[in-house]
Formats: C-alpha cells, structure tokens, sequence
C-alpha cells in the first residue's frame, strides 16, 4: 500500500523537522513547504491526502491560503490549521473557510497522531452544505456561549454562501429581520461585500 502523503507547512525550521520524524515513523511519507509559496507550488504540482497548515507566516499566512484554495477549488484534501497562538475565534474561521480541524502549538504526539489519522480516514467532503463545515466535535468541548457562535457563524455563512451574497434573500429564509441580521452578521465577524451593502 502507497504511505499516505502529507504536506506541512511551517516558518520554523524546527516545527518542520520535528513533524516530519514523528510523521514518517508512523509511516507517513512527508513534503515539507516553509511559506505560502512553497505550499502553493506544491499544490500546483500535485495533491496530498492532508496538510497540516501554520497559520501564522511571514508571506501569507495559513488562513488566507486555504480561503485561495477554496477560491481556486483546490481544497481537494483535509487540511489542519495549527498556530502557536490559537484562539477560538481562529479555529471558526478556519473551519469554516474549509478545514478540518485545528491543533494548538506545542502540538501533544497523540493528540497529533490522532487527529491526522481521524482527517485522513474522514478525507475531504466533496460539497461544503457536506462540511457544515461535520464540525461539531468542536464546538461540544466549548462553553455554551462559544459553541452557539461557533455554530452561528456556521449557519449563517453557510445561508449567506446558498444566498449568493444577497442579505435580504437570507434574512427572508432565516426569518430574521434585515437590520437585525445585519447586526448579528457583524458581531460574528462576518462581514458582506461592500458591493453587495451598497447594492443592498
């Protein structure tokens, strides 16, 4: 049987090294990209059964190049976020650009392992209405009130995305009242495009 192949990427020299070891003594076969070019280039070339992403990098950090591999539809494969200063409000964003899940730095062996294994069996939901983003394994560890805006920011991304973008359409199938939704939307941190608030 082929290893399964996984990208890391990963600005610190250190971090890299030390997950491909690990990784390739679980028998994992390793590419290693130390920016957002590297990945980029390598995801060009060819497709790996999971990345393992920094969010936090010096060209373009981890959370704009998975929202470019949405954009490109090149989020073919499982990608985990991991950054050295998570907060929650990073692990929503990143699952629901399209993640699979999110590891705090200094990442534990097993809760690595795990986690790798877990997403590379799981692979990648062909459709995102699929991903809503099979994410609540995380939000159940959470306090209530961040798990209901880890859910939140789910649901309304995931109308907002069927709606086009267009906030009355959404506010309708909802049932919230426009100014209203738009007041949530904010608070959630999930801002419309300027074209379509003038348009509206």
């Amino acid at each position: 049987m082929t290893a399964k192949e996984i990208l890391v990427v990963d600005d610190e020299i250190g971090i890299r090294e030390l997950l491909s070891e690990i990784l390739f003594d679980e028998g994992y076969s390793v590419a290693l990209a130390e920016n957002a070019a590297q990945a980029r280039e390598y995801r060009n070339r060819q497709t790996p059964d999971l990345v393992l992403l920094d969010i936090w990098m010096p060209d373009t950090d981890g959370v704009a190049l998975l929202r470019e591999w949405v954009a490109q539809d090149m989020l073919t494969m499982p990608v985990i976020m991991m950054s050295g200063h998570g907060t929650i409000e990073t692990a929503v964003e990143a699952t629901r650009i399209g993640a699979v899940d999110f590891l705090e730095k200094p990442v534990a062996l097993r809760k690595l392992l795990d986690t790798v294994a877990h997403a590379i069996r799981q692979g990648m939901p062909q459709r995102r209405e699929q991903a809503v983003a099979g994410q609540y394994s995380l939000p159940l560890d959470l306090p209530l009130r961040e798990a209901r805006d880890y859910f939140e920011t789910l649901y309304f991304n995931y109308h907002l995305q069927k709606e086009s973008g267009n906030v009355t359409q959404m506010a309708q199938k909802v049932g919230l009242e426009r100014t209203h939704l738009y007041r949530k939307l904010k608070q959630l941190g999930i801002m419309p495009s300027k074209k379509e608030v003038g348009d509206e």
